[in-house]
């Protein structure tokens, strides 16, 4: 009896310590959320650190690559209008105080851009699950406890026998719990929003017209390409955006002979509404790019076209995603890819790779007819080198842009891939 009641006790300790983890995984509402932009010139990443108890302080940082301006900040409560300003740059953070949770939303500002970020400030309220694990361990460890003084004092030791094997069903009862619990139900953190009532199929796909201001832009000169967001059931703006790959919408914008091509992150700047500010060098028409992705819904990718009129001017203007075919050595195997066959893309890297947009290196490839996009990332390959792995749908010329982001900032490799019939 008392070499059971031991293995009983060693089996509490072995639960207590492997349901911790599980309980830290289970805090849902203690994620930062990161968000890049494309703003004054530079590209970002806000980072909103996760907020553990209201009311409390809530922290903004700024990520640069490798720069980034002084940023404006502005947190306001959309639930009580409750309003605090902040600074923030790379290394000095902006703090700000948050009363409850819910609805939020950061206005950003500088070079005379501003960008409105929704999100909500969740506090874990903890789970029922937890509950039933340590109340469960605990009553198991007092009827243990109780065991061992009733064996010691009753030799019949039936007694002892009957608490030992409720403690064990406990036990087991809460052991179960643990292995099961990633994939029970967890309740919603405080500030969630409500689950929506809508069609079980979730929210329609969007809609989108592109446009630029002025109109029509001349080369060199900087202009403002729209993307206007509409619901496709109501045609009401779309401003339900989920941040995806840490961005809530990817914009890529590329001239038809691919030699103009940009990877950028526009702001909100209105319900329903993207802006992002461009240069481009030469005449001629452009394709665009959006990709996102709606809460309750699939991804899309968005495409659009805008023309670009005038002389060609180089612009001399700070570009952070500028091309640099001598930046990096790209090797494809098989050398003569086959279409609708997977090959492999190597970037050899000029520096150290730190994470972008949550990946370590991306890969956007085009069709030269502008009717094919696609974007894949690379996962982490040790070394110096980008790997991924790419399948080109049908035979025929592609542009293709490598991009990673070092300590000197981003980097994007074009090169063309020619698949045969």
């Amino acid at each position: 009896m008392i070499r059971l009641l031991r293995l009983l006790c060693l089996a509490v300790l072995l639960v207590v310590v492997s349901a911790s983890p599980a309980a830290a995984h289970d805090v849902r509402a203690g994620a930062d959320l990161r968000i890049a932009q494309t703003i004054a010139g530079a590209e970002l990443t806000l980072v909103i650190k996760a907020t553990t108890r209201v009311p409390g302080p809530l922290r903004v940082e700024v990520i640069g690559f490798p720069s980034a301006p002084v940023l404006d900040l502005q947190l306001r409560s959309t639930a009580d209008g409750r309003v605090t300003h902040g600074t923030a740059v790379p290394g000095r953070p902006a703090r700000f105080r948050v009363e409850e949770t819910g609805p939020h939303e950061l206005t950003v500002g500088a070079g005379g851009e501003t960008a409105v970020i929704p999100f909500r400030v969740l506090v874990d309220r903890g789970s029922g699950w937890e509950f039933l694990i340590y109340g469960g361990l605990f009553v198991a460890g007092l009827l243990l406890v109780g065991g061992l003084l009733t064996g010691a004092f009753n030799r019949r030791g039936r007694p002892a026998f009957v608490v030992t094997a409720v403690a064990a069903a406990g036990i087991s009862v809460a052991a179960l719990i643990v292995v099961l619990e990633p994939w029970l139900p967890a309740g919603s953190p405080d500030g969630a929003e409500p689950r929506p009532t809508g069609s079980a199929l979730g929210r329609p796909y969007v809609q989108r017209v592109v446009t630029t201001v002025p109109a029509h832009p001349a080369a060199g000169e900087e202009f403002t390409t729209r993307v206007e967001l509409f619901d496709g059931s109501t045609g009401r703006p779309v401003d339900d955006l989920a941040v995806h790959h840490e961005a809530m919408a990817h914009l890529v914008v590329t001239s038809e002979d691919g030699r103009y091509f940009r990877h950028v992150h526009p702001l909100r700047t209105a319900p329903g509404r993207l802006e992002v500010r461009l240069r481009a060098d030469r005449p001629g028409r452009y394709l665009t790019y959006v990709e996102l992705e709606r809460t309750d819904s699939g991804g899309q990718l968005l495409t659009g076209s805008f023309t670009v009129a005038g002389p060609a001017r180089p612009t001399t203007s700070p570009d952070p995603d500028g091309q640099n075919a001598a930046a990096g050595t790209i090797t494809v195997t098989p050398a003569v890819p086959r279409a609708g066959r997977p090959a492999t893309v190597e970037v050899a890297v000029n520096g150290t790779p730190r994470p972008w947009l949550g990946m370590a290196g991306h890969l956007i490839v085009r069709a030269e007819n502008g009717e094919f996009l696609g974007h894949v990332h690379e996962m982490g390959t040790p070394g110096s080198r980008l790997r991924f792995t790419f399948g080109f749908p049908v035979p025929g010329r592609y542009f293709a842009w490598a991009q990673y982001a070092t300590e000197r900032g981003i980097t994007t490799v074009p090169f063309t891939v020619e698949v045969p019939r």
